[in-house]
Parts: structure tokens; sequence; C-alpha cells
């Protein structure tokens, strides 16, 4: 079952296939690279190890992350409990799916719609085009979605969002460009509780995390919305490009700390082989992965799963 902000919904039959199709690349670059390193080896010693350390942290799962999964190995071999270096595959396979379990957590349940979703990002990660995916989805859940176009600064972001709307048959909910973003988002919301909509999608100005003053105004847009849902907004995720590898994380640290995010949605997880940084986000920032984008078309982003992302990865 997929868990949504109005309860659960069947989980796609598909969902394991399109998965090992999308992670081809991080497999390549993590799983056959430690089946490489582990090939034909019985002892654990020093060099099986930094060849471990070096596969791992090139896939991008991170420093602190390699650093825990070694010491567990070394604690392991000291206690014989681990004697066979065929059998570090699975412990590094166990170790990578506790952290994503640990940080799992249950999306707020909405009682009454409308459902506020702000998608907060830099320009270029894929955010426009993860929200059109989303409200793809939100339609084939048989929901009604609503979006809103709070980008006014960026030249095109609008017509961006409306290509979208077109594609998704999505109202969309606009001003005139360089328009108050709080005002553009009042007027949508106000417009979902009118027309009984089940979700707004909240495009937001894609923003360097450095730029105070627009992380300013995303506190703004999160107080306006308050006032007009409580409890809004219901979720806040933060769209990373997965190919900018350990950047990402750094961009999520600091969206995390002043925008409320609650999730994170990672695009472009086909075109990258570092994969691994779903697991040091999760780790470092305590934070759970919502949706992964593995391709162009409108049902390319799909819910993420701890389990069936791990098995997409190590299970041929």
């Amino acid at each position: 079952m997929i868990q949504t902000l109005f309860g659960s919904v069947e989980q796609e039959p598909s969902l394991l296939e399109r998965l090992k199709s999308g992670v081809q690349k991080t497999r390549a670059g993590l799983v056959s690279r430690l089946e490489d390193a582990l090939a034909g080896k019985k002892e654990i010693d020093a060099d099986l190890l930094d060849e471990l350390e070096y596969t791992l942290i090139s896939a991008d799962i991170g420093v602190k992350t390699t650093s825990d999964i070694l010491e567990r190995i070394r604690q392991q071999v000291d206690r014989k409990l681990v004697g066979d270096a065929a059998e570090l595959r699975g412990l590094i396979r166990q170790h990578l799916l506790e952290i994503l379990q640990s940080t799992e957590r249950p999306v707020t349940h909405v009682d009454e719609p409308p459902a506020v979703v702000m998608v907060v990002g830099v320009n270029g990660a894929g955010k426009t085009t993860s929200i059109g995916k989303l409200a793809n989805r939100y339609k084939a859940e048989g929901r009604t979605v609503l979006l809103c176009a709070a980008d006014t600064f960026r030249a095109a972001a609008v017509e961006q969002l409306e290509i979208w709307g077109e594609r998704t048959a999505t109202d969309v909910i606009r001003q005139q460009p360089g328009a108050d973003p709080s005002a553009v988002l009042f007027d949508a919301l106000q417009a979902a509780r009118a027309r009984k909509t089940d979700y707004v999608i909240v495009d937001t100005a894609g923003r360097l995390q450095t730029k105070t003053n627009l992380m300013a105004e995303l506190e703004k847009m999160r107080r306006t919305a308050g006032r007009v849902i409580p409890g809004a907004p219901h979720e806040v995720l933060l769209v990373l490009d997965a190919t900018t590898g350990q950047n990402g994380l750094e961009q999520a640290r600091r969206f995390t700390e002043t925008s409320g995010v609650t999730g994170i949605v990672l695009a472009k997880l086909d075109g990258t082989a570092k994969g691994g940084v779903v697991v040091a986000i999760a780790r470092e920032l305590n934070l759970p992965i919502r949706y992964v984008g593995i391709g162009e078309k409108a049902d390319d982003l799909l819910p993420f799963d701890p389990e069936k992302f791990i098995e997409s990865l190590f299970e041929k």
C-alpha cells in the first residue's frame, strides 16, 4: 500500500521492475563494483576494506554512512560474527536498508480537503516537472488537483507549469509576472476551497539556498497557507537533482533549516550513478524520501519504498 494525504492506495504491481530500470546506473556504480571487489575474496583485510570504502563513497553513499558501515563490519569481524568476504554484500545491503527504514514517516492525514503540498528547490533540479508528475499521480488516484503558479520571478516559469497543466488536464491559478507569491497562493487556496478540490500543489521560485530574502519569502508563504487552511502546508517536498550527488545533500540541509521540509523528491535518478545519495540524505538529515523520478513521462514519478529500492539495487 502507498500512503497518501487522504489514506492508502494500492501499490503498483510494476513498481519493482520500473525501479530496477531507473537505478541501472547506480547499480552499476555501487552493487556491481561491490561484487567485483568481493569476487574470489575470502579474507577480510585492510585492502578489501579500503576498496569497499572507495566504492561506497564513489556511489555517494556519504562519508559518514560509509564510516558507519565499515565500523560495523570491523566489529562483526572482531566478534567472529562474520568471517567470509562473501557475507559482506548482505551486511552492507542490510545496513543501507535499515538507514532508509529509520527515516520513514507517515504522511500527515488530511480529514478535509484541500491538502496543500508546497514544492521547493533550486532552479534546474526538476521542480516544475516533478509537480506535473505529482499532479498526474494524484489524478490517477481519483483525486482533483489545482496547481498554484507561485514562482512569479523566473521567466517562463508560469508557462512551463501551464504546459504541465494542459498535459495533465489540471487548472493553474496564476497572476502577472512579479506578483507577490503569497497573494497567488492565497487565491489558489480560496479557489480550491470553493471548488472542493482535493490537492493544491504549489510551485515556488527556484532559489539558491544562500538567498536569505527568498528563503524568508518561503516562510511567509507557509504562514499564508496556515492562515487560510489550518494545518497547511501538509507537505513541503524538496526536489533534488540526483545527478548533483553530495551537493544535493547540502541543498537539502539548508532548505530543511528554513523551509520545514517534510520529504524529498529525488529527480533524475535514472540519469546518474550517484543514487546512493538517497542513503546519505536519509541518514544525515533524517528525512524520508517520498518519490523518485525515473524518466521524462508524466507517470515516471514513483513512490519511494525502502525495501523495493534496495531490492532493485541488489537483486538481478
